[in-house]
């Protein structure tokens, strides 16, 4: 019998824990190294999500380990208002090697915390109380995050935030605007605006953006878009929020993916890989950002904000990702992935579109290629196969799409993993599709 089918174990997890969303996997997860994790029967499977997309370096990187063992005895927690020097050591090192103009942190624990800290800055800097996000969003799952939020978790939970609005998220495998045969980004989002500017009552105080939507189905913004967002936010006295949740400290290639378009938001986001799966998250600004709201008397006093422990992790990981040259890693091994995924493309008809940047990556399945219909069993045949086989994937289902692998193993991720997991899921596809 496996050790997984532990009675006790599932009839306790049944009793009294609270489902959160979706099904657990029928396995007990024991621990976790590198780039697996290992069930009660002592099998590896091989993590290509880093855990809940957070875990940049492994898991138990024996740095971070050590970090956590030294913070954990002697300095982990304070009250509030005193600071130490992790907490202002990684404010410093943020605001130097931050997008310019991004020189001011606030330490918390969870991405959703951080964009209702963005949230509250923005409101209170413009006076007004508008939000705008993209319609396949994800921002978290409290308050004004949620209601930001708009790719799942909105029915049956009362009234959004007033002011929420959404536009659509460009989308170049299902084009909505076209021009000469091709997508028209621009165009949709002109009108996107125009519709805006009809339901606004003059109040848009923000814009809250991921670079490339994770939960969305990996749709990265194409080159040239954030930069007509921000003007579309000057224009109308709005500030733009980056969450770079997923994309951040060097997932995409690069430090965080707002580089590649050399835009600087007016407030960016952090979570998920700043703690390299540990709870860390920041939000930064600039000097008068911060200096208006503070006047103004910007309160967001949390149990665990500017905790040193967390922070001291996060140091941890910033030091390992510059010194192991971790930014090119992402994008040498993205190239290998994707070209891994474009190979199985040419063998599978079910794969309809590779997309995403170094190692967020994206894989759509579809019945067939040529009508880019949604194939929701085809995909979650796929997932239950992999994980079988030894490889953790995840798929997110949204109207108007086909099923979505959410692509993302850690930095740290040997060539002979990202081979291993590309074997697996070609065997997932034989035996499926």
């Amino acid at each position: 019998m496996s050790r997984n089918d532990d009675p006790a174990f599932w009839q306790h997890a049944r009793q009294h824990l609270i489902r959160y969303g979706g099904s657990f996997e029928p396995m007990i997860i024991e621990r976790a190294q590198g780039s697996f994790v290992y069930d009660a029967d002592g099998r590896a499977i091989l993590d290509f999500t880093s855990g809940q997309m957070s875990a940049l370096l492994g898991h138990g990187h024996p740095e971070v380990a050590a970090v956590v063992a030294e913070h954990a005895r002697n300095l982990d927690h304070l009250f509030s208002g005193m600071l130490s020097r992790p907490v202002v050591d990684l404010a410093t090192r943020l605001a130097e090697i931050a997008p310019k103009g991004l020189t001011r942190s606030m330490l918390l624990s969870t991405g959703a915390e951080a964009n209702e800290a963005a949230l509250k800055l923005a409101k209170l800097y413009t006076g007004k109380f508008e939000v705008v996000s993209f319609a396949q969003s994800w921002h978290g799952m409290t308050g004004g995050a949620a209601s930001a939020t708009y790719s799942a978790g909105r029915k049956g939970y009362g009234p959004a935030a007033v002011g929420s609005f959404a536009i659509p998220a460009p989308y170049p495998y299902r084009p909505r605007f076209e021009r000469h045969g091709r997508f028209d980004w621009q165009a949709e989002l002109d009108y996107a605006f125009d519709l805006i500017d009809r339901q606004s009552s003059g109040n848009l105080a923000a814009f809250i953006a991921e670079p490339i939507l994770s939960s969305g189905g990996i749709l990265d913004l194409p080159l040239g878009y954030l930069a007509a967002l921000k003007q579309k936010c000057s224009e109308r006295g709005m500030l733009l929020i980056l969450d770079e949740a997923q994309t951040g400290v060097g997932r995409t290639g690069l430090m965080f993916a707002c580089n590649r378009d050399g835009v600087s938001p007016d407030i960016l986001t952090l979570s998920k890989t700043l703690g390299a799966g540990l709870p860390l998250a920041a939000v930064l600004t600039s000097d008068e950002i911060e200096e208006t709201c503070h006047a103004r008397g910007f309160l967001f006093y949390t149990t665990h904000v500017s905790d040193p422990l967390p922070a001291a992790v996060g140091l941890k990981v910033l030091e390992v990702v510059e010194r192991d040259g971790l930014v090119e890693r992402a994008r040498l091994a993205g190239q290998r992935l994707e070209r891994g995924l474009r190979a199985l493309q040419e063998e599978f008809a079910c794969i309809g579109d590779v997309r995403g940047r170094g190692l967020l990556l994206g894989l759509e399945v579809v019945k067939d290629r040529a009508g880019k219909e949604a194939a929701p069993e085809l995909g979650s045949a796929i997932t239950r196969e992999c994980m079988r086989l030894g490889l953790s994937m995840n798929i997110v289902q949204l109207p108007g799409m086909g099923g979505v692998f959410r692509i993302a193993p850690p930095l740290t991720v040997s060539d002979e993993e990202l081979d291993l997991g590309l074997s697996l899921l070609r065997q997932a596809m034989q035996k499926v599709a």
